[in-house]
Protein backbone atom coordinates (compact mmCIF):
# COMPACT_ATOMS: atom_id res chain seq x y z
CA UNK A 1 0.00 0.00 0.00
CA UNK A 2 1.54 3.38 -1.02
CA UNK A 3 2.05 6.52 1.88
CA UNK A 4 0.71 8.86 0.02
CA UNK A 5 1.80 12.89 1.37
CA UNK A 6 -0.22 14.91 -1.43
CA UNK A 7 -2.60 16.28 1.24
CA UNK A 8 -4.23 14.91 4.38
CA UNK A 9 -7.58 15.33 2.02
CA UNK A 10 -6.72 11.67 0.98
CA UNK A 11 -7.44 9.79 4.22
CA UNK A 12 -9.69 6.71 4.17
CA UNK A 13 -12.37 6.64 6.99
CA UNK A 14 -11.54 4.57 9.67
CA UNK A 15 -13.98 1.30 10.13
CA UNK A 16 -15.03 2.87 13.44
CA UNK A 17 -15.92 5.74 11.46
CA UNK A 18 -17.50 3.84 8.82
CA UNK A 19 -19.26 2.21 11.37
CA UNK A 20 -20.90 5.22 12.82
CA UNK A 21 -21.78 6.20 9.48
CA UNK A 22 -24.10 3.25 8.93
CA UNK A 23 -26.26 3.42 12.19
CA UNK A 24 -26.37 7.35 11.80
CA UNK A 25 -30.29 8.47 11.92
CA UNK A 26 -31.15 11.02 8.88
CA UNK A 27 -33.23 12.95 7.48
CA UNK A 28 -34.05 15.27 5.03
CA UNK A 29 -31.60 18.60 5.53
CA UNK A 30 -33.16 20.71 3.26
CA UNK A 31 -36.31 20.50 5.48
CA UNK A 32 -34.19 20.70 8.44
CA UNK A 33 -34.81 17.18 9.35
CA UNK A 34 -31.78 15.38 9.67
CA UNK A 35 -30.76 14.63 13.73
CA UNK A 36 -27.22 13.85 12.91
CA UNK A 37 -26.88 16.62 10.58
CA UNK A 38 -28.82 19.19 13.39
CA UNK A 39 -26.50 17.26 16.00
CA UNK A 40 -23.35 18.30 13.96
CA UNK A 41 -24.16 22.06 13.11
CA UNK A 42 -24.75 22.70 16.82
CA UNK A 43 -21.51 20.93 18.13
CA UNK A 44 -19.53 22.76 15.87
CA UNK A 45 -21.48 26.01 16.83
CA UNK A 46 -20.58 25.21 20.80
CA UNK A 47 -17.28 24.46 20.40
CA UNK A 48 -16.38 27.97 18.63
CA UNK A 49 -18.57 29.96 20.84
CA UNK A 50 -20.87 30.75 18.09
CA UNK A 51 -24.73 30.79 17.63
CA UNK A 52 -25.28 28.93 14.81
CA UNK A 53 -23.50 26.28 12.43
CA UNK A 54 -24.28 24.98 8.60
CA UNK A 55 -22.89 22.06 7.32
CA UNK A 56 -21.29 21.75 3.70
CA UNK A 57 -20.53 20.00 1.16
CA UNK A 58 -16.62 21.24 1.12
CA UNK A 59 -14.31 24.05 2.07
CA UNK A 60 -15.06 25.67 -0.98
CA UNK A 61 -18.55 26.04 -0.67
CA UNK A 62 -18.42 27.25 3.06
CA UNK A 63 -16.27 30.09 2.34
CA UNK A 64 -18.30 30.88 -0.88
CA UNK A 65 -21.70 30.52 1.23
CA UNK A 66 -19.58 33.37 3.90
CA UNK A 67 -18.48 35.54 1.03
CA UNK A 68 -21.90 35.89 -0.57
CA UNK A 69 -23.78 36.55 2.93
CA UNK A 70 -21.07 38.84 4.05
CA UNK A 71 -20.67 41.07 0.79
CA UNK A 72 -22.91 42.30 -1.90
CA UNK A 73 -22.08 43.05 -5.54
CA UNK A 74 -19.65 45.68 -5.61
CA UNK A 75 -18.72 45.38 -2.15
CA UNK A 76 -14.60 43.86 -1.63
CA UNK A 77 -13.11 41.29 0.35
CA UNK A 78 -9.23 41.85 1.77
CA UNK A 79 -6.90 38.28 1.69
CA UNK A 80 -4.02 37.00 1.50
CA UNK A 81 -2.47 36.71 -2.23
CA UNK A 82 -2.06 32.96 -1.62
CA UNK A 83 -5.27 32.61 0.62
CA UNK A 84 -7.85 29.35 -0.48
CA UNK A 85 -10.55 32.18 -0.40
CA UNK A 86 -8.59 34.02 -3.00
CA UNK A 87 -6.74 31.63 -5.15
CA UNK A 88 -7.57 28.53 -5.00
CA UNK A 89 -11.52 28.89 -5.36
CA UNK A 90 -11.61 29.64 -8.76
CA UNK A 91 -13.18 32.99 -8.36
CA UNK A 92 -16.47 31.82 -7.17
CA UNK A 93 -17.12 35.20 -5.55
CA UNK A 94 -16.11 37.29 -8.09
CA UNK A 95 -17.89 35.18 -10.36
CA UNK A 96 -21.00 34.70 -8.42
CA UNK A 97 -21.57 37.53 -6.45
CA UNK A 98 -19.61 40.06 -7.73
CA UNK A 99 -17.47 40.77 -4.91
CA UNK A 100 -14.28 42.48 -5.63
CA UNK A 101 -10.46 40.71 -4.05
CA UNK A 102 -8.30 42.54 -2.65
CA UNK A 103 -4.79 40.22 -2.57
CA UNK A 104 -2.01 41.36 0.04
CA UNK A 105 1.41 39.41 0.40
CA UNK A 106 1.03 37.08 3.77
CA UNK A 107 4.10 37.44 5.98
CA UNK A 108 6.34 34.76 6.69
CA UNK A 109 4.24 33.55 9.81
CA UNK A 110 1.00 33.43 7.78
CA UNK A 111 -0.47 36.75 8.93
CA UNK A 112 -1.56 39.97 6.83
CA UNK A 113 0.33 42.96 8.36
CA UNK A 114 -2.48 44.89 10.31
CA UNK A 115 -1.27 48.22 8.75
CA UNK A 116 -1.09 46.85 4.93
CA UNK A 117 -4.73 45.92 5.76
CA UNK A 118 -5.67 49.24 6.45
CA UNK A 119 -3.86 50.86 4.05
CA UNK A 120 -6.02 48.56 1.38
CA UNK A 121 -9.44 49.74 2.91
CA UNK A 122 -11.30 51.82 0.56
CA UNK A 123 -12.53 55.27 1.29
CA UNK A 124 -16.27 55.80 0.94
CA UNK A 125 -15.75 56.78 -1.94
CA UNK A 126 -18.78 55.83 -5.20
CA UNK A 127 -15.27 55.60 -7.25
CA UNK A 128 -14.04 52.50 -5.36
CA UNK A 129 -15.42 49.23 -4.55
CA UNK A 130 -17.20 48.86 -1.04
CA UNK A 131 -14.51 47.37 1.38
CA UNK A 132 -16.42 44.81 3.47
CA UNK A 133 -14.57 41.93 4.98
CA UNK A 134 -11.32 40.93 6.03
CA UNK A 135 -10.36 37.14 5.55
CA UNK A 136 -7.62 35.07 7.26
CA UNK A 137 -6.86 31.64 7.33
CA UNK A 138 -5.65 29.30 9.83
CA UNK A 139 -3.60 27.37 8.88
CA UNK A 140 -1.52 29.24 6.26
CA UNK A 141 0.73 26.94 4.47
CA UNK A 142 1.00 25.17 7.46
CA UNK A 143 1.88 27.94 10.26
CA UNK A 144 -0.81 29.07 13.17
CA UNK A 145 -1.66 32.05 13.94
CA UNK A 146 -1.65 33.16 17.55
CA UNK A 147 -4.73 34.51 18.74
CA UNK A 148 -3.55 37.65 19.98
CA UNK A 149 -2.97 38.20 16.21
CA UNK A 150 -6.49 37.27 15.75
CA UNK A 151 -7.32 39.43 18.41
CA UNK A 152 -5.62 42.48 16.50
CA UNK A 153 -6.99 41.33 13.39
CA UNK A 154 -10.90 41.63 14.79
CA UNK A 155 -10.16 45.14 16.85
CA UNK A 156 -8.46 46.66 13.38
CA UNK A 157 -12.12 45.64 11.98
CA UNK A 158 -14.57 46.85 14.63
CA UNK A 159 -12.73 49.96 14.32
CA UNK A 160 -13.02 49.88 10.47
CA UNK A 161 -16.33 48.78 10.08
CA UNK A 162 -15.34 45.18 8.61
CA UNK A 163 -16.59 42.08 9.18
CA UNK A 164 -13.57 38.87 9.77
CA UNK A 165 -13.70 35.85 8.41
CA UNK A 166 -11.52 33.08 9.36
CA UNK A 167 -11.23 30.23 6.53
CA UNK A 168 -10.31 27.92 9.47
CA UNK A 169 -9.94 24.84 7.18
CA UNK A 170 -6.86 23.49 9.74
CA UNK A 171 -8.20 25.35 12.40
CA UNK A 172 -7.81 22.19 14.77
CA UNK A 173 -4.72 21.75 13.89
CA UNK A 174 -3.54 25.23 14.73
CA UNK A 175 -5.53 25.20 17.86
CA UNK A 176 -3.18 22.19 18.83
CA UNK A 177 -0.44 23.82 18.12
CA UNK A 178 -1.14 26.38 19.82
CA UNK A 179 -2.40 24.94 22.85
CA UNK A 180 -5.71 26.56 23.00
CA UNK A 181 -9.48 26.01 22.39
CA UNK A 182 -11.06 26.55 18.80
CA UNK A 183 -13.25 28.60 20.73
CA UNK A 184 -10.30 31.31 21.43
CA UNK A 185 -10.71 31.73 17.78
CA UNK A 186 -14.63 31.47 17.47
CA UNK A 187 -15.10 33.93 19.92
CA UNK A 188 -12.85 36.68 18.25
CA UNK A 189 -14.28 36.42 14.40
CA UNK A 190 -18.02 36.65 12.75
CA UNK A 191 -17.32 33.42 10.99
CA UNK A 192 -15.74 30.65 10.68
CA UNK A 193 -15.42 27.76 8.29
CA UNK A 194 -13.90 24.33 9.73
CA UNK A 195 -13.16 21.47 7.55
CA UNK A 196 -14.02 18.00 9.05
CA UNK A 197 -12.02 16.29 5.64
CA UNK A 198 -8.67 17.14 6.11
CA UNK A 199 -6.62 16.56 9.21
CA UNK A 200 -9.51 15.58 10.82
CA UNK A 201 -10.12 12.43 8.31
CA UNK A 202 -13.87 12.82 7.40
CA UNK A 203 -14.76 11.51 3.62
CA UNK A 204 -16.17 15.25 3.03
CA UNK A 205 -18.13 18.20 4.59
CA UNK A 206 -17.36 21.67 5.92
CA UNK A 207 -19.35 23.52 8.86
CA UNK A 208 -20.01 27.26 8.68
CA UNK A 209 -20.44 29.73 11.76
CA UNK A 210 -21.81 32.48 12.74
CA UNK A 211 -24.78 34.34 14.44
CA UNK A 212 -28.38 33.17 13.60
CA UNK A 213 -28.74 35.67 11.23
CA UNK A 214 -25.57 35.17 9.26
CA UNK A 215 -26.53 31.04 9.05
CA UNK A 216 -30.25 32.20 8.17
CA UNK A 217 -28.82 34.00 4.98
CA UNK A 218 -25.61 31.33 4.49
CA UNK A 219 -28.61 28.37 4.19
CA UNK A 220 -30.43 30.30 1.56
CA UNK A 221 -26.79 30.90 -0.39
CA UNK A 222 -26.02 26.71 0.47
CA UNK A 223 -28.95 26.25 -1.45
CA UNK A 224 -28.85 28.16 -4.42
CA UNK A 225 -24.73 26.64 -4.75
CA UNK A 226 -26.77 23.49 -5.10
CA UNK A 227 -25.75 22.22 -1.50
CA UNK A 228 -28.71 21.11 -0.14
CA UNK A 229 -27.70 17.12 0.40
CA UNK A 230 -30.85 15.46 1.50
CA UNK A 231 -30.06 12.47 4.12
CA UNK A 232 -26.75 13.90 4.50
CA UNK A 233 -26.76 12.43 8.18
CA UNK A 234 -24.31 9.71 6.88
CA UNK A 235 -21.55 12.13 6.35
CA UNK A 236 -22.48 13.91 9.41
CA UNK A 237 -21.96 11.21 11.59
CA UNK A 238 -18.25 10.86 10.23
CA UNK A 239 -18.17 14.28 10.96
CA UNK A 240 -18.92 14.38 14.60
CA UNK A 241 -17.05 10.83 14.89
CA UNK A 242 -14.13 12.40 13.45
CA UNK A 243 -14.67 15.36 15.98
CA UNK A 244 -14.55 13.40 19.13
CA UNK A 245 -11.54 11.02 17.91
CA UNK A 246 -9.57 12.41 16.22
CA UNK A 247 -8.50 15.91 17.78
CA UNK A 248 -6.37 15.47 20.67
CA UNK A 249 -4.22 12.92 17.83
CA UNK A 250 -3.45 16.00 15.72
CA UNK A 251 -0.30 16.15 17.42
CA UNK A 252 0.91 13.10 16.37
CA UNK A 253 1.09 14.71 13.04
CA UNK A 254 2.96 17.20 13.88
CA UNK A 255 5.13 15.02 15.36
CA UNK A 256 5.96 13.07 12.77
CA UNK A 257 5.80 16.01 10.18
CA UNK A 258 8.51 17.13 12.55
CA UNK A 259 10.84 14.11 12.22
CA UNK A 260 10.18 13.65 8.41
CA UNK A 261 11.73 17.74 8.40
CA UNK A 262 14.61 16.82 10.59
CA UNK A 263 15.67 13.24 8.30
CA UNK A 264 15.29 15.09 5.28
CA UNK A 265 17.67 17.94 6.44
CA UNK A 266 20.03 15.21 7.79
CA UNK A 267 19.91 12.82 4.93
CA UNK A 268 20.00 15.31 2.06
CA UNK A 269 21.38 19.04 3.79
CA UNK A 270 18.26 20.38 2.12
CA UNK A 271 16.16 23.84 2.86
CA UNK A 272 13.26 21.97 4.51
CA UNK A 273 11.02 23.74 6.70
CA UNK A 274 7.88 22.77 8.58
CA UNK A 275 4.71 24.03 10.10
CA UNK A 276 2.25 21.70 11.87
CA UNK A 277 1.57 18.88 9.27
CA UNK A 278 3.07 20.20 6.55
CA UNK A 279 6.83 19.59 5.36
CA UNK A 280 8.24 22.45 2.64
CA UNK A 281 10.75 20.48 0.74
CA UNK A 282 13.38 22.55 -1.19
CA UNK A 283 15.88 19.73 -3.18
CA UNK A 284 17.77 19.77 -6.36
CA UNK A 285 16.04 18.31 -9.20
CA UNK A 286 13.09 18.03 -7.19
CA UNK A 287 11.31 16.24 -9.53
CA UNK A 288 13.19 13.41 -10.27
CA UNK A 289 13.48 12.89 -6.59
CA UNK A 290 9.52 12.78 -6.29
CA UNK A 291 9.73 10.25 -9.20
CA UNK A 292 11.93 8.04 -7.66
CA UNK A 293 9.56 8.20 -4.94
CA UNK A 294 6.85 7.03 -6.44
CA UNK A 295 8.72 3.98 -7.60
CA UNK A 296 8.71 2.94 -3.95
CA UNK A 297 5.07 3.98 -3.72
CA UNK A 298 5.88 7.43 -1.52
CA UNK A 299 3.04 9.80 -3.48
CA UNK A 300 4.02 13.32 -2.77
CA UNK A 301 2.91 16.71 -4.58
CA UNK A 302 5.23 19.32 -5.53
CA UNK A 303 7.09 20.75 -2.87
CA UNK A 304 4.30 20.69 0.31
CA UNK A 305 4.55 17.45 1.48
CA UNK A 306 1.43 17.09 3.90
CA UNK A 307 1.59 14.57 7.27
CA UNK A 308 -2.04 13.12 8.01
CA UNK A 309 -3.48 10.07 10.38
CA UNK A 310 -3.17 7.44 7.97
CA UNK A 311 0.64 7.61 7.99
CA UNK A 312 2.67 6.73 10.59
CA UNK A 313 5.53 6.45 12.14
CA UNK A 314 7.11 3.44 10.50
CA UNK A 315 6.11 5.19 7.07
CA UNK A 316 7.87 8.38 8.25
CA UNK A 317 11.11 5.87 8.58
CA UNK A 318 9.96 4.48 5.58
CA UNK A 319 10.15 7.55 3.43
CA UNK A 320 13.25 8.82 5.20
CA UNK A 321 15.08 5.19 3.89
CA UNK A 322 13.49 5.67 0.42
CA UNK A 323 15.24 9.30 0.40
Amino acid sequence: MSIDLRSDTVTQPTEAMREAMARAQVGDDVYGEDPTVNNLEQFVADLLGAEDGLFVASGTQSNLCALLSHCGRGDEYIAGEDAHTYRFEAGGAAVLGGIQPQPLPFEADGTLALDAVIAAIKPDDYHFARTRLLCLENTQAGKSLSVEYVAQAADVCRRRGLNLHLDGARLFNAAVNEGVSVAAYGSLVDSVSVCLSKGLGAPAGSVLVGSHEFIHAARRWRKMLGGGMRQAGILAAAGLYALEHHVDRLAEDHEHATRLAHGLREKVGASVQQATNMVFVDVPQLDDVRASLARKDVLTSGSRWVVHLDVTRKDIEFVLSAI
